[in-house]
């Protein structure tokens, strides 16, 4: 994986209110965590950010950040999303954490796992494919993270798996997950007289709403009955 040139400018003044004229100035706020430095915080263009991150939508992304104050370099470090905070009602991005790395140590991240093909046993047998597994672990050097790990499930059938331990992971790349753990599997078709019957074995809302119903008139009729017996 090649690292992906991000300039972003330093953040010198802090606070609440400073945060918020990054926002207006269509920016995002964020720190650079890790290493022996201390963490670094920055401003980031939103709209260079958000490009990025769409083209490799679900992907890990190796950064180069250069951090800038107006046009001189500062410094420069290679550096992986941590964290990215959104706004809950929105879902705008309002806060990004960057964590610092260096190339010649291995890391621990997430890769997408990429189903290929369709299984015998759902396109010949009616079944259904169950993921398991959409993302994976995977302990590398940075510069050898994969895009995805790719799984061919054509030749499933129904009752058949595919277990971490076989997966085809790129040269040099390590998962610590157990690889007994499943990662797709194909189910049978659910049976018709188990639909019918799950229905049927449902009582509908309304026919216990009835029943509670006709309940409470058969005991306010009791209440009435025992209160002429009284009477009389």
């Amino acid at each position: 994986m090649e690292e992906i040139k991000l300039d972003v400018q330093i953040r010198n003044d802090l606070g609440k209110q400073n945060v918020k004229k990054v926002r207006g100035e269509d920016s995002v706020p964020a720190i650079v965590y890790g290493g022996k430095n201390k963490p670094t915080p920055i401003k980031v263009d939103r709209r260079s950010y958000e490009k990025i991150m769409r083209h490799h939508q679900g992907q890990s992304v190796l950064f180069h950040i250069n951090v800038m104050e107006n046009d001189k370099k500062l410094r420069d470090y290679s550096a992986i999303v941590k964290e990215e905070q959104h706004h809950p009602v929105t879902n705008k991005l309002v806060h990004i954490d960057f964590n610092r790395i260096s190339l010649k140590e291995e890391i621990e991240v997430q890769v997408p796992i990429k189903v290929k093909g369709e299984a015998i046993g759902v396109k010949r047998d009616g079944g259904s494919l169950d993921h398991h597994l959409w993302e994976i672990d995977v302990v590398c050097l940075p510069t050898n993270i994969p895009e995805r790990v790719e799984v061919d499930v054509s030749a499933l059938e129904i009752g058949d798996s595919i277990h971490v331990n076989q997966l085809a992971l790129p040269a040099n790349v390590k998962t610590k997950h157990d690889g007994e753990d499943i990662v797709v599997s194909v189910v049978p078709p659910m049976r018709e007289e188990e639909a019918v019957e799950t229905d049927e074995g449902a009582e509908p809302e309304v026919t216990k709403e009835k029943k509670s119903s006709e309940e409470k008139a058969d005991a306010e009729a009791e209440g009435d009955e025992k209160t002429e017996d009284k009477k009389e």
